[in-house]
């Protein structure tokens, strides 16, 4: 009986042995050849579509989402007491090449300059913010090979390149400062990393989440 019990537990422990062996393998391998986070999110750079006069908003020829040409009338204003001649001043126009946002202007509201009709973002300048621990950062460098799963479209793999590496961390532009009294709790801070993203069939939506792994060797 307990030779038929050894028999039994040998194999199991030494399947346990190669299970443990294969885990902590892998955890160094991945540690070793790869700096990944989770905290990462798709962005671009945001940009204002405003009036050059002050004036009644008259119409508005956007919606969310609506693709539109740099220089494209989007909204037109009551010239109010300018001239005809003026008429250009009156119209409202997209400052870049792309997507509208958000409309944030309404008909019939008085609107000036400086204040936003529209928020857009150019989708061919999309990039990816991965927010890196400080303690990892020394293995990031400029140029490295980036895989990247896309959780909008279940975890589907693009690729994309490591371009700038963050001169600060991100605590150091949070808006409540941090006090210098009571107890203090060391918390690793984060370095913001910009990833490049290549062209691709994907419409990636600004603020959607993305998990990062950086070949580092």
């Amino acid at each position: 009986m307990k030779e038929n019990k050894k028999k039994i537990l040998i194999p199991v422990f030494l399947l346990m042995i190669l299970a443990v062996t294969g885990i902590v393998l892998y955890y160094w391998y991945d540690n070793a050849y790869y700096v990944s986070t989770e905290d990462a999110t798709i962005q671009g750079d945001l940009v204002k579509a405003t009036p050059q006069i002050s004036g009644k908003l008259l119409e508005i020829n956007i919606k969310d989402g609506q693709s539109v040409e740099r220089g494209q009338i989007i909204a037109r204003q009551d010239l109010n007491t300018l001239p005809d001649t003026s008429m250009d001043l009156s119209n409202v126009r997209a400052p870049i090449s792309g997507i509208i946002l958000k409309k944030q202007g309404t008909v019939g509201e008085m609107a000036a300059p400086g204040q936003a009709i529209a928020i857009m973002v150019d989708p061919s300048a999309i990039y990816i913010t991965a927010n890196i621990d400080e303690t990892k950062l020394k293995k990031v460098k400029l140029g490295q090979n980036v895989d990247i799963s896309v959780d909008e479209y279940d975890g589907s793999k693009i690729t994309g390149k490591v371009i700038t590496i963050g001169d600060y961390a991100n605590s150091a532009l949070a808006v409540i400062p941090t006090s210098n009294s009571g107890t203090f709790t060391k918390v690793t801070q984060k370095i913001p990393v910009k990833i490049a993203l290549p062209k691709t069939n994907y419409r990636l939506l600004p603020g959607t989440n993305v998990v990062v792994r950086i070949h580092v060797k």
